[in-house]
């Protein structure tokens, strides 16, 4: 009896650091979007235009939602050869295929690959960063059409946290002056990610939003 109860006792504990953990790992995705609006408020960092700057409130968000939150398996692959990503530009862009995840969402199993930007292998500030560029169902109607990014880090262990509440818009989603890598075919998830920057409408656009 006494040692059934410790194990109640350690099982309450261990659903209790789940609960935290996730709550922990909500608040963090808030920070994001806030600090996403913030850098799209600051002059040195916003693709806005000035005029869309001094109007602008706020991006459009989905819900923070945990449902997009999930574990994911990294797989390094090595021994990758750089490619030309193609770019909303003729401009060249060179990644290498650095590894792939793998993930649920409900009950099916999802893959992306993770992309490494050979440019920024020069840079020290970037020398973990790591890049997700994907396309899902919501593309063109609720999300811009060409796709959206993930920012993400080397990994110190092959489990992952993948959160798509922090997905975001390439620039070129607010302004034709960027050139941006445009997401390779093998990343399109067959479902809609409900999660993340919506898109954006211009407030100076003769495009308007359909609620």
């Amino acid at each position: 009896m006494k040692y059934l109860f410790l194990g109640i006792i350690l099982f309450s504990l261990q659903l209790k650091a789940q609960t935290l953990n996730k709550s922990s790992l909500i608040a963090e995705s808030k920070l994001h979007q806030e600090k996403l609006n913030k850098d799209f408020l600051n002059e040195e960092e916003s693709p806005l235009s000035e005029k869309d700057r001094a109007v602008f409130k706020g991006l459009d968000f989905f819900p923070i939602n945990e449902k997009y939150i999930v574990q994911a398996k990294f797989i390094r692959t090595p021994y990758e050869s750089p490619f030309t990503m193609a770019t909303s530009t003729d401009r060249k862009s060179i990644y290498l295929k650095y590894g792939e995840l793998s993930f649920k969402i409900d009950g099916k199993i999802f893959s992306l690959n993770v992309y490494q930007n050979q440019r920024l292998l020069s840079d020290p500030e970037y020398k973990d960063y790591l890049f997700i560029p994907f396309t899902d169902l919501t593309n063109g109607n609720e999300t811009y059409e060409v796709g959206r990014y993930l920012d993400f880090s080397i990994p110190k262990s092959n489990t992952v946290i993948l959160d798509f509440n922090k997905a975001y818009n390439p620039y070129c989603a607010y302004s034709g002056n960027y050139s941006c890598p445009i997401p390779p075919e093998e990343n399109h998830l067959e479902i809609e990610i409900k999660a993340g920057v919506k898109k954006y409408y211009s407030p100076s656009s003769k495009e308007k939003k359909i609620n």
